[in-house]
């Protein structure tokens, strides 16, 4: 009787402990505070998706600009890793071997596709004989390339069934550095997926994921520019910029210069140069002259490309290209993308959302052609948008949001043909050991060759 006391005191005083961890935590989702925020997270999240069907009133481009001048396309090189988002730190995609896209080399459900509304995917990661992806319940999934299931991992609890999980990730010395849109960072072994460490620093991660000389970089929410440690997550530096007023599922912005220095957008449209081991600004720039009549309410921007002095992104309607070295705008354009400009050493190659693929003078903005891709398409099915691209030996395959796949030509910009590849593709493409990855909306990993 008196050891049966015993072991039900036991047992008490163990689950006291844990709701006093949760409570004072709050990493789980079971403290008061916590699940305050988790439904202010739902409501904002449905706030988000109302904001994004309001149409703009930016110039949107639409030209198309034939041209005889002679393009020069960066080298065919073959790509056997891809280890975190946009390829590399610089996010420099270049010209990546592609053997083609005639044959689907898998098809496959893996996953959930719970929250479908949202539509928005971190991209894939390639690491030897890993694939590592997320589907929107927060589940990340580690597969062969014939699709079997190596390991998944969910570290969320059911206080966050409710909460469409965006997940960014990136592979550092064997590990998965991991944040997402509730405000959590963790890392997970590449091996068999196990947690390491976990932090709830309860503001949503707002841009895509940098882990460098063993630090994490990342802009959340209220853009406030975080450097990490690697080994536990805590916080070496901060900085916060202005906040912009309504948030969009839009991914901020993050490289890493050869010198070992941040760049770094945030949502206000400030571009900033940051000492990593200190966090001490370097230069700012403010691009917000380029966005909408609305300013900030409707920031939009792409991934941030560092090639040799030069920094170059789009940022709300204008493609911008800044000094590296003192934040100086050498030019700016009229046009822009959500995705990751292609960089040669003489031009640079963009698909703007409404099918326009560019060509521009790397030195001078000046387009030099421009062709609407989407005409390939039957007239009914040109009313769509662009949702990635990516050049591969040397034509740029873009996907559409009703899930087409259309090549065109990269020195010419002409279309030349597609192909239906299911539901829309809502995933970064990317290009390793001469295969094309991406994901659909109905959570099916695609690979072709």
């Amino acid at each position: 009787m008196i050891n049966k006391k015993i072991s039900i005191l036991f047992i008490v005083f163990i689950l006291l402990n844990s709701c006093s961890f949760d409570t004072k935590t709050g990493i789980w989702g079971d403290s008061a505070k916590e699940k305050k925020r988790i439904t202010e997270l739902k409501e904002k999240q449905d706030e988000v998706l109302k904001v994004e069907k309001i149409s703009s009133s930016e110039n949107i481009f639409n030209q198309e600009i034939s041209s005889n001048k002679n393009v020069n396309l960066p080298k065919v090189k073959n790509n056997l890793l891809w280890l975190m988002p946009n390829l590399n730190n610089q996010n420099f995609l270049g010209n990546i071997y592609l053997s083609g896209v005639d044959n689907t080399f898998l098809k496959k459900k893996i996953g959930k596709d719970k929250f479908s509304t949202y539509q928005s995917f971190s991209s894939i990661l390639a690491a030897e004989n890993n694939i590592i992806f997320s589907d929107d319940t927060g589940t990340i999934f580690s597969i062969t390339e014939t699709g079997r299931v190596i390991w998944k991992k969910n570290i969320y609890k059911k206080a966050y069934k409710k909460i469409y999980k965006k997940l960014v990730f990136s592979i550092y010395k064997n590990n998965i550095y991991v944040a997402d849109n509730i405000g959590f960072v963790y890392s997970i072994s590449l091996e068999d997926g196990r947690l390491l460490w976990i932090r709830n620093y309860e503001v949503p991660i707002k841009s895509n994921i940098k882990v460098f000389d063993d630090k994490i970089f990342l802009i959340n929410q209220d853009n406030k520019i975080l450097c990490l440690n690697n080994k536990d997550g805590s916080l070496i530096w901060s900085i916060l910029s202005i906040s912009s007023f309504i948030k969009s599922q839009n991914l901020l912005s993050l490289a890493i210069t050869p010198e070992s220095q941040l760049i770094a957008i945030t949502s206000s449209a400030d571009v900033y140069k940051i000492k990593i081991d200190t966090g001490s600004i370097l230069w700012s720039r403010n691009t917000a002259d380029s966005l909408y009549a609305n300013a900030t309410d409707f920031f939009v921007s792409s991934e941030i490309v560092i090639d040799e002095d030069n920094v170059i992104f789009s940022s709300g309607s204008n493609t911008f290209s800044l000094d590296l070295n003192n934040g100086v705008t050498k030019w700016k354009q009229g046009i822009s993308s959500i995705s990751t400009p292609i960089v040669s050493k003489k031009n640079i190659f963009l698909v703007t959302n409404n099918g326009y693929f560019v060509i521009l003078d790397k030195n001078t903005g000046e387009i030099i052609s421009s062709s609407n891709i989407l005409k390939i398409l039957k007239s009914k099915k040109q009313k769509t948008k662009i949702k990635s691209f990516i050049m591969g030996s040397d034509k740029i395959y873009s996907t559409t949001l009703n899930g087409f796949l259309i090549v065109s030509s990269a020195r010419t910009g002409k279309p030349e043909y597609f192909k239906k590849i299911g539901e829309s593709n809502i995933s970064p493409l990317i290009i390793n050991n001469g295969k094309l990855y991406m994901i659909n909306s109905d959570s099916k990993v695609l690979i072709f060759n």
